[in-house]
């Protein structure tokens, strides 16, 4: 499959990195030669100067041969045109990053005149991963299968945890709720366990559980955080909006701090019941003055990922009991983990794992089950994916038991019409399931390909 990815971003250079590794063709367009020349050095790619725009340029990258077009520019308004112009030429579909919210409350109107195959607001999408955060402030992470209904939960261990000690069988049998651990991290190992893993102090789990049974969960673990109703949000950006137009939403109190006085006075109309300080959020007398300390998380949404981590820090020495950082740069993803910070979010991430899922469902389209999410789990080390089975196959109508499963893969959960089903040797996959996959193996296209 040929994709031409237009704008050399952060973004645009993540879908490079992972497609490329994945044995698509892949041409990037950009006007910065020096970050082309970059990425060449790094990625097996064919790059191409110039501006998305131009009809010419994208003749250059071969665009009317193109399968798919992904245009992720800082600006909406050269996304859209991109992708306008590469239909035209011939490429068969298109994606076009789409961050503003006004466009965006139209998306609908837009795709169907620009012809777009999809359109992403990465900052829509943390907003909300944030949000589920907030409502379960026990967890890192939280991924979301099955039109919302299924959640694959990331949770530290701590020192002091009831399930330290104990096996997950031990679990299972203890709790008594439909719930599986699907990966864990303990050190640098990552690992899909067995049923006598133990779990000790610092491991990170990877927990498939519904979303009825996901606050049960939290309250038979009897470590459930305080309900979360006072935010502090550092940053007015779009995240910042869309996250506060959710809280509000929801009957949470939340104060914005944004230091540019035009956006706050455009917040102030946008989120009516919130509180909007103009002022830097990096000032840490101006954060105490806003009584930090008080809140009951503290969600750090700069531009500048050095200021978020710093700010983030600040929060957890004045014992804010949530604090979640958004980071775009992998390396300083990992440095703000091994600080103790436990919830980081990167639009990037989002960004690219939407797009991928997208990829991957075009290239498996032929295949007995069609992919309908995708995520990448502890740093892309493991993946999980939601399937749904379209066609009867050798894997469908046979207990679980008697398939044969590749090492470090697991079937974590079945959803059939309104029941959610945590697998046992004697359930069976049938047309029409949504199947969550786990896998530690990379360019899963097919359940198939996790069978011997």
């Amino acid at each position: 499959m040929k994709i031409v990815i237009i704008g050399d971003g952060k973004v645009g250079y993540k879908l490079a990195q992972e497609l490329s590794a994945e044995n698509y063709d892949i041409v990037m367009i950009d006007s910065n030669e020096k970050k082309l020349r970059e990425a060449i050095d790094k990625l097996d790619i064919i790059c191409v100067t110039g501006d998305g725009g131009s009809v010419e340029v994208q003749k250059e990258a071969d665009v009317p041969h193109a399968e798919l077009v992904i245009a992720c520019t800082s600006m909406d308004e050269y996304n859209m045109l991109d992708c306008l112009i590469a239909r035209s030429l011939g490429a068969k579909h298109t994606i076009a990053r789409v961050r503003n919210p006004i466009y965006y409350r139209q998306i609908d109107l837009l795709k169907e005149d620009l012809h777009l195959s999809m359109a992403v607001n990465p900052e829509l999408a943390v907003a909300g991963e944030i949000g589920r955060l907030l409502l379960f402030p026990e967890a890192s992470k939280i991924e979301t299968f099955v039109k919302g209904r299924v959640n694959l939960v990331q949770l530290p261990v701590t020192e002091d945890s009831r399930l330290v000690g104990m096996s997950l069988l031990e679990i299972y049998a203890r709790f008594q709720i439909k719930m599986l651990v699907c990966a864990v991290k303990s050190g640098d190992q990552v690992m899909i366990p067995g049923g006598d893993y133990v779990i000790r102090g610092g491991d990170r789990l990877h927990i498939a559980v519904s979303q009825a049974n996901t606050e049960v969960f939290f309250k038979l673990l009897k470590q459930k955080k305080s309900k979360v109703r006072k935010v502090v949000i550092c940053g007015g950006g779009r995240v910042s909006y869309y996250l506060g137009h959710q809280l509000c939403k929801i009957g949470m109190q939340v104060k914005v701090i944004e230091r540019s006085e035009d956006r706050c006075e455009e917040l102030c109309e946008l989120l009516p019941n919130a509180t909007i300080i103009n002022g830097d959020a990096s000032d840490h007398d101006l954060l105490l003055e806003e009584n930090i300390q008080e809140a009951d998380a503290m969600v750090a949404l700069t531009g500048m990922d050095e200021e978020n981590i710093i700010m983030s820090l600040f929060a957890k020495n004045q014992g804010v009991p949530k604090v979640i950082v958004k980071v775009n740069e992998d390396r300083r993803a990992k440095m703000v983990e091994e600080f103790g910070i436990d919830s980081i979010v990167s639009v990037k991430a989002v960004t690219a794992d939407a797009i991928l899922r997208y990829v991957r469902a075009r290239g498996n389209s032929r295949s007995s089950a069609n992919i309908e999410s995708l995520y990448q789990l502890v740093g892309g080390k493991v993946e999980a994916l939601e399937f749904i089975v379209k066609s009867e196959t050798e894997y469908t109508n046979i207990p679980l038991k008697e398939l044969t499963l590749k090492a470090n893969n697991l079937i974590a959960c079945i959803a059939r019409k309104r029941q959610i089903i945590i697998p046992g040797g004697d359930d069976s996959i049938q047309v029409g399931d949504s199947v969550i996959v786990i896998t530690m193996e990379r360019q899963i296209q097919d359940i198939r390909d996790i069978l011997l």
